[in-house]
């Protein structure tokens, strides 16, 4: 069906049933889940970017990657929310184009973001869980051979600035000012308190010092405020220079905090979780609003590419943070759709039509290939690139699907997926047996059409296998508590 347009950036009859609050059929179904150069020897080779996106002597476009942590597929109100009220992000598929298939590249935290930065399958590299936090550990991050997104625009004359969560290694290395951005306000662990971090050298990780180009800074504010506030200034700084800004917000993450003027706007709402949650989406939205005021203050907006997605879905059953992924079926650490299909809008008013909604699979591994063909930049040499440029398909130039196939692989292989069109075949824990969906018809993952269509699901597993054997084994283990069941209010799978 590929690209249409969509009142006030929705349409799509999957986006008409992502409802309000709490999914009644949501719930937890078991499963498990080089050298400090080497990044310039990999562009030293370069080839160039498909397709020039501006014209020879035009300005090249500001490029904005906003991403949230753990945020419901169904809690915004381009999505159909109804108790949380998110009119800057709504404003920003209204006048952009809503991936209604939009996918993240595993179904949590630290693999999307080193998918995302790479533009390529993270389990290639072994990046495929969580780094534990230890500043010490020099193998605990994104492999140092790997070519970063920053990087590919710092080679092409960007300025690169990062503000909040980084999650991809906290020894030295690692650090985002080692990994292609100028400029970097926020924290290097996982997560982090909303109101205090610790003294210098006292820290756990969520009380580490909030940084400032590696140098502690004092954190005087609501944490989603003062990340917020970093972003439209650095807007506002390089006014006059293209630039690269990555906002990794840590909301609406746990711990759930949030200070009484986001709290007051959710009185009516009566789940202390889901009141907290709103309020930390809340923030965001306000955040958001203050980025594209900064752009338009500068009399940037029209020439700013702008992706906006979450890393995973929202975790559910007893591990909740109030969030809503309705209708998908389960949530973050799970391969059914609720665990890796999210929000997903790309924003650029002079190149990309408003209010559209694209309805082909995306995924935040093409953000590196379009974000590079915006700017003219070089891909990277040497290496597969996964993600493709998503620029002439959005506008509607090119009506072939970006992907024939997607893949995910989580826990080493103890739970995987594949979707080819429509159809979707998934393992979701060691030991169980194939599912095989239609999507199209089935969002909610419900109906087993593998006993009815086994060539389709040899033809599937086949594809998952090719491209499982290209794969490396985890770099490392990260323990996670055992996901737990919760019992469905509705419907029982």
């Amino acid at each position: 069906m590929g690209l249409r347009s969509g009142p006030e950036g929705r349409g799509a009859k999957e986006a008409a049933v992502m409802g309000s609050a709490m999914n009644r059929r949501q719930f937890i179904r078991s499963a498990a889940l080089g050298a400090a150069g080497a990044w310039g020897a990999g562009l030293a080779g370069c080839r160039p970017s498909a397709r020039a996106e501006n014209p020879p002597g035009a300005r090249r476009p500001n490029i904005i990657v906003i991403l949230t942590d753990d945020m419901g597929s169904a809690d915004v109100g381009f999505q159909g929310c109804k108790d949380i009220p998110t009119p800057n992000l709504d404003s920003l598929a209204r006048t952009g184009v809503r991936c209604e298939a939009g996918y993240v590249s595993h179904p949590f935290c630290s693999p999307t973001r080193a998918g995302l930065m790479t533009g390529r399958y993270q389990q290639r590299f072994g990046h495929e869980n969580n780094p534990v936090y230890d500043p010490k550990d020099t193998g605990l991050g994104l492999p140092l051979g790997e070519v970063t997104l920053p990087q590919v625009l710092k080679q092409a004359g960007y300025v690169t600035g990062m503000v909040g969560k980084w999650h991809l290694g906290a020894a030295p290395h690692f650090h985002p000012l080692k990994r292609g951005f100028d400029e970097y306000y926020g924290f290097v662990g996982g997560g982090h308190d909303y109101f205090k971090a610790a003294a210098e050298g006292e820290a756990r990780e969520y009380l580490i010092p909030i940084e400032s180009n590696g140098k502690p800074a004092a954190l005087t504010e609501y944490l989603t405020d003062a990340l917020s506030g970093a972003a439209a200034a650095m807007v506002r700084r390089h006014r006059d220079r293209p630039f690269f800004l990555y906002l990794a917000y840590n909301a609406p993450h746990t711990p759930l905090q949030a200070p009484e003027k986001y709290l007051g706007r959710f009185a009516s709402i009566d789940d202390p979780r889901r009141r907290s949650y709103a309020a930390m989406v809340s923030a965001v939205d306000d955040g958001v609003g203050l980025v594209l005021a900064a752009l338009r203050e500068t009399g940037l907006e029209r020439d700013t590419l702008i992706f906006f997605l979450s890393d995973n879905g929202g975790p559910v059953g007893q591990a909740s943070n109030g969030s809503s992924n309705a209708p998908l079926a389960n949530g973050k650490g799970s391969v059914f759709e609720g665990g890796i299909r999210v929000p997903f809008v790309v924003r650029w008013p002079s190149r990309l039509p408003a209010g559209a909604v694209y309805s082909e699979p995306v995924i935040c591994l093409d953000i590196l290939p379009t974000a590079a063909a915006a700017a003219g930049a070089a891909m990277p040499a040497g290496r597969g690139i996964d993600g493709v440029n998503l620029l002439p398909h959005l506008a509607g130039e090119n009506r072939a699907p970006p992907h024939e196939t997607l893949f995910w692989r989580a826990g080493g292989g103890a739970a995987w997926a594949v979707r080819t069109g429509r159809y979707k075949l998934l393992k979701r824990a060691a030991g169980a047996e194939p599912a095989l969906y239609d999507l199209e018809t089935d969002i909610g993952e419900w109906a087993d059409l593998a006993a009815a269509q086994p060539e389709r699901v040899r033809q599937m597993q086949k594809r998952y296998d090719d491209w499982n054997g290209g794969l490396v084994a985890p770099l490392w283990q990260s323990p996670r508590p055992a996901a737990k069941k919760a019992a469905p209010a509705g419907k029982q799978k």
